[in-house]
């Protein structure tokens, strides 16, 4: 019988895979900073995170083997900002790439609303990524604007897309 997704908080055990996730070069294209990131400057990124009241980094498991990672900030706002990847490599290699990925967004969605109580969540996307974004719309977030953004020197339109509560199906 295959196990439910869990979304489970980050130890310490969990801080080389997600660098090594978020450093997959399909993170890092569709990511708004493109650079690989290095034990130094993440070490950085995850105790600034892990004490910082206002954000959490949460570990999707995908059977039993983690599989990705979910970011909530600004949890002390209106609306909650959110992101995540994957471990892409492993879930490409094993064909479930995109079943992971309906999975983990339908558990940070659910996450947010019940287990953090947020009344609205946002997100970034760059606008190219047409893929996720229709993603983002199948669990019933809207496009609310769009902006441009320098991205290593290059300006990139990201779309804002968000959920509230009330429209939550």
């Amino acid at each position: 019988m295959p196990r439910e997704p869990v979304l489970r908080t980050a130890t310490g055990a969990d801080r080389d895979a997600v660098l090594a996730w978020r450093n997959h070069p399909q993170v890092r294209q569709a990511s708004l900073t493109r650079h690989e990131i290095g034990p130094v400057e993440h070490a950085r990124w995850w105790a600034a995170v892990r004490a910082d009241p206002t954000r959490r980094v949460l570990i999707y498991e995908r059977r039993g083997t983690p599989a990705g990672v979910v970011t909530f900030a600004h949890l002390d706002d209106d609306v909650a900002v959110w992101g995540f990847y994957l471990d892409v490599a492993s879930l490409e290699a094993a064909g479930e790439l995109l079943p992971a990925w309906l999975e983990l967004e339908r558990a940070a969605v659910d996450y947010a609303f019940r287990e953090l109580g947020v009344t609205a969540l946002g997100g970034e996307t760059l606008a190219w990524n047409t893929p996720v974004i229709a993603l983002h719309k199948r669990f019933g977030f809207a496009v609310t604007r769009t902006y441009v953004v320098d991205v290593d020197g290059r300006p990139e339109e990201v779309v804002w897309t968000q959920l509230t509560r009330k429209d939550r199906s």
